[in-house]
């Protein structure tokens, strides 16, 4: 017996259940009884209890999402919107499981759950990434990752809430975080490549040094 199949079902049982009963013990008990699974398999398959269900139940939407995003004809698309695609097809699938997943955020916001909540913040950050497209290695492998999980997280609490047509409130603000975002980066682009241009020595060096604050 497979523990990643059994884990899979039990949290996806648990949908339902998590609705009334949160993410607890009760909810995955009763989605062991649903799957026909041991009583005591819940308790073998989540050793941390519901927080572990919780960061089982982000990491099959990663991988979920790798699945739908790859079978979306994204060539020759910008990177703005393949991860608007990724976003997107991950708020398709779980559409239906809203409160499950209001739910599952209330428990990555206990203060013992804190730490938990960023790594699992920045796994899907990297997966959105790696759906589209992107093989950095250098540094900007961090800053691309620690940009997104800012703007996903956002855009996952306007989500929640949101009751417009298929979310289109919430892709309408993602693109536009996504701009902002794109915005500063190109600043942050400019200046650094004037940086980089200023003279080494002499009285334009010093002036420029002045200027932006390198000298006293």
């Amino acid at each position: 017996m497979d523990i990643g199949d059994i884990r899979d079902r039990l949290v996806l049982a648990a949908l339902p259940h998590v609705v009334f009963d949160g993410w607890s013990h009760a909810a995955l008990a009763a989605a062991a009884e649903d799957e026909g699974l041991d009583p005591t398999m819940p308790a073998r398959a989540f050793p941390a209890g519901p927080a572990d269900a919780v960061a089982h139940f982000v990491a099959l939407a990663d991988r979920r999402m790798a699945e739908d995003v790859a079978s979306l004809d994204l060539s020759g698309a910008r990177v703005p919107t393949r991860i608007v695609a990724a976003v997107r097809v991950r708020l398709e699938r779980w559409a239906g499981h809203r409160e499950a997943i209001r739910r599952a955020l209330a428990v990555l916001a206990l203060p013992q759950n804190l730490g938990l909540a960023a790594s699992l913040t920045w796994r899907t950050a990297d997966a959105i990434w790696r759906a589209a497209g992107d093989k950095s290695h250098d540094f900007s492998w961090y800053t691309r990752r620690a940009t997104l999980a800012a703007v996903y997280s956002a855009t996952m609490l306007y989500w929640i809430d949101d009751s417009s047509d298929d979310a289109a409130d919430t892709l309408a603000f993602l693109k536009r975080r996504l701009t902002d975002v794109g915005k500063v980066t190109r600043v942050r682009r400019r200046f650094e490549d004037l940086l980089e241009n200023l003279p080494q020595s002499g009285p334009g060096a010093a002036k420029g040094r002045r200027l932006f604050g390198l000298t006293r």
